[in-house]
């Protein structure tokens, strides 16, 4: 009779932008429409106002994601699916092959695989299939009759956010945080990586990286 495997499943959980991507996966699409004509240069200013609020650690996440959401909402849905094809190759070009090499070490180690964003799902879904994580927390777009709307669908992954989320994906998959390890850029993710046995500090930013080092968490900086 064979032996079940009962050792507990240990999760390891990644953020996106610029911790496994060189870049902002909803500011390169925002440039992205742009560069296509789907919206204007006064649309990529107020990106990058909303940009400089998140790293501020004030953005609205409503707000801005209102924003971002409405060009998704003039377009056809074929033409909205075109478009995102056309933008995962500029995806695939800001990939840190580095950071996949961590993905890829924990996969091979049994780990659970986690990508945790606050980026939409419009964005984060196809992205999260690119990268082979078999499971995805992020931003939810609430969809009426199948279209796109500016609205977010329950808590959205940003700040305590995804904490939040996580317990609720913990609870799901059964499984807990012994062991674990949590990878992210931005100090922004503070609630998330201090849930972790194993936080890692990826590039990070001067308030992350200050927190990090007074608490003695490693950082990689390439």
């Amino acid at each position: 009779m064979d032996t079940l495997d009962t050792t507990p499943a240990r999760l390891a959980l990644f953020d996106l932008d610029y911790t496994l991507l060189d870049g902002d996966s909803e500011s390169m699409w925002s440039f992205f429409l742009f560069e296509k004509k789907v919206v204007d240069k006064v649309f990529l200013t107020h990106i990058t106002d909303y940009y400089q609020a998140y790293e501020q650690g004030r953005l609205d996440i409503y707000e801005y994601e209102a924003f971002l959401l409405h060009p998704l909402t003039q377009q056809p849905l074929e033409r909205l699916y075109t478009l995102r094809k056309e933008y995962l190759e500029q995806v695939r070009q800001v990939v840190r092959v580095k950071m996949m090499r961590k993905v890829n070490r924990f996969r091979t180690l049994g780990f659970t695989l986690l990508l945790i964003t606050a980026a939409n799902s419009f964005i984060a879904e196809p992205i999260a299939d690119l990268l082979r994580f078999p499971h995805l927390i992020c931003t939810e777009i609430k969809l009426n009759n199948g279209q796109y709307t500016t609205e977010l669908e329950g808590i959205p992954a940003f700040r305590e956010g995804k904490s939040q989320r996580l317990d609720l994906f913990l609870s799901r998959e059964g499984i807990t945080l012994k062991e674990s390890w949590g990878y992210s850029d931005s100090h922004n993710d503070l609630p998330l990586l201090n849930r972790v046995e194993h936080p890692v500090a990826v590039m990070p930013d001067s308030v992350l990286r200050a927190y990090a080092k007074q608490h003695g968490w490693k950082i990689i900086d390439a």
